[in-house]
């Protein structure tokens, strides 16, 4: 399997792990921000210039999570910061639980621990076949189409034209096969909860929101309850892509973040409790 991985300058590794329909464009206009730190950028499976095999089994979130570990090793990576968005935080978290040594700092952007009950997951199961089944038979522009009109991304419809163009044209970049399978293998409801791993979590995590998207602001807040080293940042006036609809204000805090030596525990981490 052939991931495509860029490493950009030296120093401590931050790795950026992008979401569902992105790929490591998507952190180009992050790399002067986070130059101090040796930065990691990865294309997940089935998305950007990685292969998107035919077997979706292949795509199932523990297959992601050794790809991950094999990367790590093959780049002498023994620690690093890693940061994921959406999709690519629910890689990350499910990374950081099944390998917290690897993990120095967890940054979660509008992500999720996964569903905590099966009637759930079974749900979410049966809608994202059926938006995969969408993605082959009518192709990646039909469904990008429909994707950019949920109410998830209509904030983004404040952004410069050109930004939105940007956005769409790497959407379009990704093949159906990869979308499909990606949405089938590792999609929310395929993915195991993560929910009862969050105590167990002993590296500083930073929370990122949007006020906007009060679900994933919930969402944030339930896990900072019960994460024992954490801390919540609730971006104004933004949505579920913080890091498109304020870059600014999102590379500032993460910077802070990893430069901070906080352990941000807190007094009374809340057991959790399904």
């Amino acid at each position: 399997m052939n991931y495509h991985v860029e490493v950009h300058f030296s120093g401590e590794p931050l790795v950026l792990l992008h979401g569902f329909t992105g790929s490591s464009v998507n952190w180009g206009p992050f790399l002067k921000e986070f130059k101090s730190y040796q930065v990691v950028l990865i294309d997940m499976l089935g998305h950007g210039r990685t292969d998107s095999p035919t077997q979706s089994d292949r795509y199932h979130m523990d297959n992601v999570v050794e790809d991950l570990k094999v990367i790590f090793e093959k780049l002498n990576l023994d620690s690093v910061n890693l940061l994921g968005y959406s999709m690519g935080g629910r890689i990350a978290l499910s990374f950081s639980a099944k390998y917290p040594g690897f993990v120095k700092k967890l940054i979660l952007e509008s992500s999720s621990p996964g569903l905590k009950r099966m009637e759930e997951r079974e749900d979410r199961i049966k809608k994202d076949r059926y938006l995969a089944e969408g993605i082959v038979k009518k192709g990646v522009e039909a469904f990008v189409n429909d994707w950019e009109s949920i109410p998830l991304f209509q904030s983004q419809l404040q952004l410069p034209s050109e930004i939105q163009s940007l956005i769409r044209l790497q959407r379009l970049s990704n093949t159906k096969i990869g979308l499909s399978n990606s949405l089938i293998g590792m999609g929310t409801g395929s993915q195991s909860s993560s929910w009862e791993q969050l105590p167990l979590l002993k590296m500083p995590v930073l929370l990122i929101c949007g006020e906007l998207d009060t679900k994933f602001c919930e969402i944030a807040k339930e896990m900072d309850e019960i994460l024992p080293f954490s801390t919540i940042s609730e971006i104004n006036r933004a949505g579920h892509a913080i890091h498109v609809e304020k870059p600014r204000m999102f590379g500032k805090i993460v910077n802070e973040f990893l430069i901070s030596e906080t352990a941000y525990k807190k007094k009374e981490a809340k057991p959790y409790d399904n």
